[in-house]
């Protein structure tokens, strides 16, 4: 069933919200939300979980005073955890279970917390890192947000981002359109976060603002007083808890805001991660064993805090029972007294309760689970969790209980048969519901009259390993491998599209993005670097490759083919597109094979 159909659920006779027919709703109706989610940060990443290193004084502060859940589960890596987060859907039900190769972008059959708030009245805003799809019908925009303010991809500087972003002084897309912006880029995701709630409050309009982090994912930058913060630290480990403290100000910046605003008490304030810590668990790890993408504890017990006064949750609590980021959004929904969509089916539930910490006993007993496919298509039991209470099924054949081994040192499967089988029973039954759907491509729609450009970007190459950063487009490393081989290059990726309406087009192929004006067989060269213990993916010496001609294949065919002329920046071809599901491949031709264009864009030229 179509987006619109679920939407229609919460439409009324009133104002214009969105395109849907809304009830208009006041500030004062219904309690605003501000949700902050970072990047790679884990569990042991914060000074109120112990962390004897990191200054995190702001959300130390907040969780003081807040409802803290000390048994919270995402995935262990960033697409997954994010689509899970804005649906209440099981990660590889909504088509999320990679970061690239087309499958990092969320199904258009669901609704997202966006969607939904948005159809309830509420302004709804996405500042930072969405890394759900880069193009229609799979950004921010397409999904209920008002107001979007992004980077590309999954990070500042991968392939789908504004060309030489680099953390400071970047380009980013406000409401599809690149904008310069000046500052690090975390201050600037906040501060364009902070002029919405702004915006909002002086309009009397209740307001859902969603600030996600890139940092402190790598590459490691950070404006350098906060670096030299942590002088103790190795320079990689300083400049990843300087992201960190970086954004702890920005907390504290955008909660005294709500209070000069007067509408603290009435803002639900969620501070939590997306995986297990990428660069800390040197430093601290809070005993658990693991770290990002792992299916041990640390690669997806994060924190979880919120606040919120007028609700009730402005005093200290912490609860130790198990749940999941599949419960995020029945709870927001109860909390704020939304209607989700009747044809909805969470797998989650709320857990308000548990926040309030109350006894719940329907808890006990739950089995969640959390997985790291990272591959094309899912692969049973890979890098996989089963939970239930403090029992860990890992991969289907390792048992912990990380109340008595924290650290998951000591496999007693073979002590508890009967958990292990209840806990693999649950998983078939899971994988059995879930495997029918693993075959619905995430496509990109071209020629829609309302997107009628479509930019690809080789991050979303299926089937051939994609150059997911601009350091590995500027390296071309396909090209120039680290050994040499005798055997003729050939490019086995393809995009999957869907085409609107049959027609005829014209695609554009380019071996540098467009903004940068670049010649396809001309040379870049490193840009400047900045702050921080990487290298910028700009500082990458840019590669020329001598290419020669270009071709077009649709579906495995070639359909066209032209020369490529020294000095060309693009080479353009007129091609016709039957209506429906098409397997999409530009290639240059160069002396030694192909290689997959790494820039497309498509148009619609009979319309």
């Amino acid at each position: 069933m179509s987006r619109w159909l679920f939407c229609l659920v919460l439409v009324s006779v009133g104002s214009w919200s969105g395109g849907l027919l809304v009830e208009p709703v006041s500030a004062a109706d219904r309690p605003n939300v501000v949700i902050v989610i970072t990047d790679d940060q884990g569990y042991g990443d914060l000074g109120f979980t112990g962390n004897p290193v990191v200054q995190t004084p702001q959300i130390d502060a907040l969780a003081a005073e807040s409802s803290v859940l000390t048994d919270y589960h995402v995935a262990p890596t960033c697409s997954p955890t994010r689509s899970a987060f804005l649906t209440g859907h099981w990660t590889n039900r909504t088509g999320v279970w990679h970061t690239i190769s087309g499958r990092s972008m969320l199904r258009d059959n669901e609704v997202t917390f966006g969607e939904i708030f948005r159809d309830a009245g509420y302004q709804t805003g996405m500042f930072g890192k969405w890394h759900l799809g880069d193009n229609y019908p799979y950004r921010a925009e397409d999904n209920g947000f008002t107001e979007v303010y992004r980077h590309g991809g999954g990070g500042v500087g991968q392939t789908p981002d504004f060309w030489d972003n680099a953390y400071f002084d970047g380009s980013y897309f406000h409401n599809g359109e690149a904008v310069k912006a000046k500052g690090y880029c975390t201050d600037v995701f906040f501060e364009q976060g902070n002029r919405f709630i702004r915006d909002c409050v002086e309009a009397d309009e209740p307001f859902f603002a969603y600030i996600a982090t890139n940092a402190p994912h790598g590459p490691l930058h950070a404006p350098q007083k906060y670096i030299d913060m942590y002088p103790e630290m190795r320079n990689n480990v300083a400049t990843f808890l300087g992201m960190i403290t970086n954004i702890d100000d920005n907390v504290g910046r955008t909660r005294e805001l709500l209070r000069e605003l007067g509408v603290h008490d009435n803002t639900i304030f969620l501070f939590t991660t997306d995986n297990g810590t990428a660069g800390g668990a040197s430093v601290y790890n809070a005993g658990m064993r693991g770290k990002k993408g792992s299916p041990y504890e640390g690669g997806h017990r994060v924190p979880f805090v919120m606040h919120y006064p007028e609700g009730g949750f402005a005093t200290a609590r912490s609860n130790d029972t198990l749940c999941h980021a599949v419960d995020v959004v029945p709870t927001l929904l109860e909390l704020c007294g939304v209607d989700a969509p009747e044809q909805i089916k969470f797998d989650g539930t709320s857990i308000v309760s548990l926040l309030k910490d109350e006894a719940e006993s329907s808890f006990t007993q739950r089995m969640l689970i959390t997985d790291s496919q990272r591959v094309i298509d899912p692969i049973k039991w890979r890098q996989s969790s089963v939970m239930q209470n403090k029992w860990r099924l890992i991969n289907g054949k390792e048992l912990y209980n990380i109340a008595d081994d924290p650290g998951q040192e000591k496999n007693v499967a073979g002590e508890h048969p009967e958990q292990v089988a209840a806990m693999r029973a649950f998983y078939d039954a899971w994988w059995a519901e879930l495997e029918p759907t693993f075959s619905q491509t995430t496509e990109m729609t071209v020629g829609h009259p309302e997107h009628p450009v479509v930019t690809f970007t080789a991050h979303d190459w299926i089937g051939q390993a994609p150059p997911w950063n601009q350091g590995a487009i500027r390296a071309a490393a396909a090209v120039f491998p680290k050994k040499a081989s005798q055997q003729a290059l050939t490019h086995d990726g393809h995009w999957a599209i869907q085409v609107h309406e049959a027609g005829k087009f014209e695609i554009a192929l380019r071996r540098w993005p467009e903004e940068s004006g670049v010649a396809i067989d001309a040379a870049v060269p490193s840009g400047e670097n900045v702050p921080g213990s990487s290298a910028a993916y700009r500082t990458q010496m840019g590669r020329a490759i001598p290419v020669q001609s270009a071709e077009v294949r649709v579906d495995g065919e070639s359909i066209a083919s032209k020369k490529v002329s020294q000095g060309d920046s693009v080479v353009t071809m007129e091609i016709e597109l039957s209506e429906g599901s098409h397997q999409l491949a530009p290639v240059f031709k160069i002396p030694t094979g192909e290689v997959g264009a790494y820039y497309c864009t498509l148009s619609r030229v009979d319309n």
